[in-house]
């Protein structure tokens, strides 16, 4: 492999994990999408921030898809339409990993749910999203 092929291969890779993007898509995924109440607008950020082929597994079920995501979004919103999430803590990012802690709840009342958000990155999106509860109230 040529100098200038590793080179290319290394910034293609850099472009994937970059700790930057993999902060901003945790960011997003929990104020943009999971806040969305309008799911025309929470549909335009999960196919900027999301693969096609997007999994998400929480506690309740895994979601296969863009479509579905958005679906599953949709009912949690309408299960405790009065909650907001808050971060937990800052992100961490390790390589092409992110990790967001998260609160759920009534704004200036103790969490009703705490948990984990995890998602792995690919070319700048996130491929898999892992949804962990830590406490629930």
């Amino acid at each position: 492999m040529s100098v200038d092929a590793r080179f290319q291969e290394h910034t293609a890779a850099d472009a994937t994990t970059d700790p930057g993007r993999i902060r901003e898509l945790l960011l997003e995924n929990l104020f943009v999408v999971f806040s969305e109440r309008d799911p025309e607008r929470r549909m335009e950020a999960i196919a900027r921030n999301y693969t096609e082929d997007v999994i998400w597994s929480d506690p309740d079920r895994t979601t296969h898809g863009r479509e579905e995501m958005n679906e599953q979004a949709q009912k949690l919103i309408d299960r405790v339409p009065d909650f907001v999430f808050s971060a937990a803590g800052p992100v961490q990012v390790s390589c092409d990993l992110g990790l967001l802690a998260f609160n759920l709840g009534v704004p200036e009342q103790p969490p009703a749910v705490s948990g984990i958000d995890v998602a792995l990155v690919r070319d700048g999106r996130i491929a898999r999203l892992y949804t962990l509860l830590t406490s629930e109230g």
